[in-house]
This record gives structure tokens, sequence and C-alpha cells, in this order.
């Protein structure tokens, strides 16, 4: 079976930034609904299109092909007090983006002087990635799956 609209496609994948360093090698296959069900990069989706198992391709994704520009107003300095006792560089938390009222997940980047200073840009924002993968499995998508959008099951979604 080749990748096609709604097949339900099973990649390694491995990660890298523009300078070729490094970013994620995936330990679990990543598993998604092929045909602009949102579940890949459009870019990545298209290079896949008529793929076999075992076939790879490389992908290099702008920041508007992947995680967006770095928007500097979704970083957000906050009291100290609004936060758990516990709170740590590296956390995240769910809050509501001021510009957009949409929820949206911060990351903290810094504390001190009584500050948290948080992030709402993906960690990947404004980055230019290199995206490996080989096609590891490709199925049919069952009705269910094709209804809700998502693939379900071993390494997708469970409801």
């Amino acid at each position: 079976m080749i990748v096609a609209h709604n097949t339900v496609v099973s990649l390694s994948y491995v990660l890298y930034d523009a300078d070729g360093v490094l970013i994620e090698k995936a330990e679990d296959p990543l598993v998604y609904l092929h045909g602009g069900h949102a579940g890949i990069f459009p870019l990545v989706e298209q290079a896949l299109e008529g793929k076999a198992v075992g076939d790879t391709c490389q992908v290099r994704l702008t920041p508007a092909d992947a995680f967006g520009e770095y928007d500097a107003e979704l970083v957000r300095v906050e009291a100290r007090d609004r936060f758990p006792a516990e709170v740590a560089v590296g956390m995240q938390f769910q809050g509501e983006s001021s510009a957009q009222g949409e929820v949206m997940v911060y990351t903290v980047t810094d504390i001190a002087d009584g500050k948290v200073v948080v992030d709402g840009n993906h960690p990947l924002a404004g980055q230019t990635l290199n995206f490996e993968c080989t096609v590891a499995a490709v199925r049919a998508a069952t009705q269910e799956e094709l209804s809700h959008g998502h693939v379900h099951g071993a390494h997708g979604h469970h409801h």
C-alpha cells in the first residue's frame, strides 16, 4: 500500500535544525491520518504522497511551514505569586492569550526578582528545520478515524 488520501501512515523520523544539529529522534513512530487532516506539516505530507513502506524523504521547513515566526508579543512577565510555590524554568501552564482570547500553553523561561517570564511561542518557533523520515507502515483508515479526523489506537488518539 502507498501513502495516499485517507491512509494511516507511521513514520520514524529525525528532526534537525538548519545547521544540522539534532533536535529530536523519535523513540516511537509518528502516526497520522494522511490527506489534509492536519496531522502533520503540509509540506511533509506532500513529500510523502505516493511513498511506500521503507521509502524515505527529507523536507526543509521554514518557520512559516512549521511552527511560525517567533512572536515577542507572546512573552509575558507575571507576578511570582500568580504561580505555584514549586514553579521552575521549563514548566508549562495553560493561559489565555490576551490578543486572541484563546487558550495557549506558556513555558516558564525565567524566574527573578519576584517575576516569572512565560513564553507562548512553540520552542521551535522562528527556526528552519530539516525533517527526515522513513515510512514504517501504511494502512487504510477506518471509517471511525475518517469521521473523527485522526488516528485511533496505538500511537493515535484514545477516546
